[in-house]
């Protein structure tokens, strides 16, 4: 083999995705202000035998070798029911996905896609949406703008260079996710503070923490009303129940009841609103190593997440809700309720809104509303095959 020439070769078993991880995990390391993940948490995640995602999913995983030496690695996926999806939604039939991409340089980059989606192709697929990786619920779009600080929890960190080379390889941008940083030690504007008032005088709304003594429910509660709110946005492929308990346990022990709220009217549960400690804080400290002390440390934070930001991934509120005042009403409350909760008991400084779809005119309006501003972009890229 010269030291030139490029080989593409598939991942087929524990010893090859143990490389994929590796071979991230090394990229994220050079890239400024990335910030390192267990290496457990990112095996469990393209493990077949683990991720429920695979439950619905074709996935092909590939890592790109420059004279003999890995030089980039790329996923090529097909989501069973993002086909099932109207187009007009963004997927449906025939589209399938690229992911988890890190190269060298361009040509490294270039080798990688061509192959991703010549594996599609052989699959029946006409069109590839990417990078997404490997869910749409997991870490969509690629970093285009906000590389200058680090990421909060569950949100990708990728060179700048990536968005040319993927572009030139014929990929339009189909999608703008948007994530919005807020100072959260201000009180909220006046107008915002008479909306919550007006709201907590109102004997229908009731705005509560979560219960962990009744986790499961709870978090069915939650996934039940975000595959409603969510039915009809760009993207959104409905959590199974298999999903919904593997979401549950992975993220139990980041959940401080405190910081997560549901709104109930009329006692009935009609929005909620999810918020993480930004566990970031803690892998960055650790170099996203457990051993030997990383533990230690990753767990006294967990006890503890003093001064951490934090980051609201998800809120919804139902469908029937979503033309009236009252949804906005709930949106402000909860947050309100989170922002008090986190500065007192805390000491939060900065929060994190996102990501929020570009055409979402209600949430970047209540984002507006409490004076975030857009602090990263991550675009989604669309091609013909």
């Amino acid at each position: 083999m010269s030291s030139d020439e490029i080989v593409i070769a598939p991942v087929n078993d524990k010893p090859g995705r143990g490389a994929f991880v590796d071979l991230g995990r090394d990229f994220a390391a050079r890239t400024p202000h990335s910030v390192p993940q267990l290496r457990g948490e990112l095996l469990e995640l393209i493990d077949p035998n683990k991720n429920p995602f695979f439950e619905h999913a074709q996935v092909q995983l590939f890592i790109a070798y420059r004279g003999g030496k890995p030089a980039g690695r790329i996923s090529a996926h097909i989501d069973e029911l993002a086909l099932r999806l109207p187009p007009e939604q963004g997927m449906g039939p025939g589209t399938g996905m690229f992911g988890y991409f890190d190269a060298e340089d361009a040509d490294i980059g270039a080798a990688l896609l061509a192959r991703a989606e010549a594996w599609l192709r052989e699959q029946g697929m006409t069109r590839v949406l990417g990078p997404i990786s490997m869910s749409i619920w997991e870490e969509p779009g690629l970093l285009v703008e906000g590389h200058d600080h680090a990421p909060m929890i569950m949100m990708g960190h990728h060179p700048a260079r990536y968005q040319g080379w993927i572009e030139a390889q014929g990929y339009a941008l189909a999608k703008t996710l948007l994530t919005y940083d807020l100072d959260v030690t201000p009180e909220f504007p006046p107008l915002i503070q008479r909306i919550v008032a007006s709201g907590q005088r109102n004997e229908r709304i009731a705005i509560r923490p979560v219960d962990l003594s009744r986790w499961e429910e709870e978090v069915e509660t939650v996934l039940r009303i975000l595959n409603d709110a969510w039915s009809s946005n760009w993207g959104f492929v409905p959590f199974t129940e298999r999903e919904i308990a593997y979401a549950g346990k992975k993220l139990k022990p980041l959940i401080r009841p405190e910081l997560n709220r549901i709104a109930e009217l009329d006692g009935r549960p009609v929005a909620f609103m999810l918020t993480l400690p930004d566990i970031n804080d803690a892998l960055r400290k650790i170099d996203g190593k457990l051993f030997p002390f990383g533990w230690f440390h990753l767990l006294r934070w967990l006890r503890s997440p003093y001064g951490a930001g934090m980051r609201v991934p998800l809120m919804g509120v139902l469908r029937e809700l979503h033309n009236s005042r009252l949804a906005s009403q709930l949106a402000f409350m909860m947050i309100s309720d989170i922002r008090r909760v986190a500065t007192a008991k805390l000491n939060t400084k900065r929060a994190e809104i996102g990501w929020i779809l570009d055409d979402n005119q209600g949430m970047i309006a209540i984002a507006d509303a409490i004076n975030s501003s857009v602090n990263r972009r991550y675009a989604i890229y669309s091609k013909s095959l």
